[in-house]
């Protein structure tokens, strides 16, 4: 991993976050900016990049498998009636600029291009702020532009025939360890209860670490959550959950997730809690 820019973000003094700019990555990978190594604020790494089970899972960033066709996700695509294919479709995020830059966060353009041509421009912003001793907030906003002159659709392999796996948006690969963690709502717990649902909150708890993931905007928690488990470890939030999505030529879609990362294992109250001040609500 190496690039020009890499800034690395700080609370209270620490590093827990390094952003890699310009990831030296096969094409097959779809390579795209990222934050890694993300962690708590003990020093505890609550990310993965390209680990053995996924080697397209890049930390914490945004990442789809279907925009118009082309992948932005990495690996095989799901072709309807055929299964996962190798498919010679890959696209990439390159960064352009960062507006600013600093400890705390950045702002930063970026073009999602593929074969050639660009399809979407983004801005994206991340900050980090600190909530408690034990606990920070990583909030993430991306807005993406149809750089285009038609509509450009956002599918998932769930919208291309393959039941469940409407994964595609922010996404999280956290930190595998030998039992996998616990996740859960307010509501709900398990994978298999809670992936697929909505939440205003959703938390991944390892042995000594939570992560509390919540909609920071009303379109936001209309989203559904992408949840893994027992396979990997790792959560988003699902763009194209039941049908594509339509962006009109010069049209922006933008979403926000704030994402707690806390030392320790949360109960729901915790969680609750600490979601609720990461977001303001």
């Amino acid at each position: 991993m190496t690039g020009d820019d890499t800034p690395v973000l700080r609370v209270a003094g620490r590093p827990v976050a390094r952003y890699v700019t310009r990831p030296e990555l096969p094409s097959r990978l779809s390579p795209r900016p990222c934050l890694h190594p993300v962690t708590t604020l003990a020093g505890t790494p609550v990310t993965e990049f390209r680990p053995a089970d996924h080697l397209h899972h890049l930390g914490v960033g945004v990442a789809v498998p279907d925009v118009e066709g082309h992948n932005f996700w990495g690996g095989r695509t799901y072709v309807r009636d055929r299964g996962p294919t190798e498919l010679d479709n890959h696209g990439a995020q390159r960064h352009t600029a960062f507006r600013h830059s600093g400890p705390e966060g950045f702002e930063e353009e970026l073009r999602w291009v593929a074969r050639g041509a660009e399809l979407l421009r983004e801005r994206r912003t991340v900050a980090a702020t600190e909530l408690t001793a034990t606990a920070w907030a990583l909030d993430f906003t991306f807005s993406l532009t149809n750089a285009t002159r038609a509509p450009l659709t956002f599918g998932s392999p769930a919208t291309n025939g393959r039941p469940g796996a409407a994964y595609g948006g922010f996404f999280w690969r956290a930190r595998k360890e030998d039992a996998a963690p616990r996740v859960l709502t307010a509501d709900r717990e398990g994978e298999p209860e809670v992936h697929g649902h909505r939440a205003d909150w959703l938390a991944l708890t390892g042995d000594t670490w939570t992560l509390v993931f919540a909609g920071a905007t009303e379109r936001t928690r209309r989203d559904p959550w992408f949840v893994r488990t027992r396979e990997y470890p790792g959560v988003g939030s699902s763009l194209a959950h039941d049908d594509r999505v339509a962006l009109a030529p010069g049209d922006t879609l933008v979403r926000r997730i704030v994402t707690v990362v806390a030392d320790g294992r949360l109960d729901g109250d915790g969680a609750a809690a600490l979601a609720r001040k990461a977001v303001g609500r």
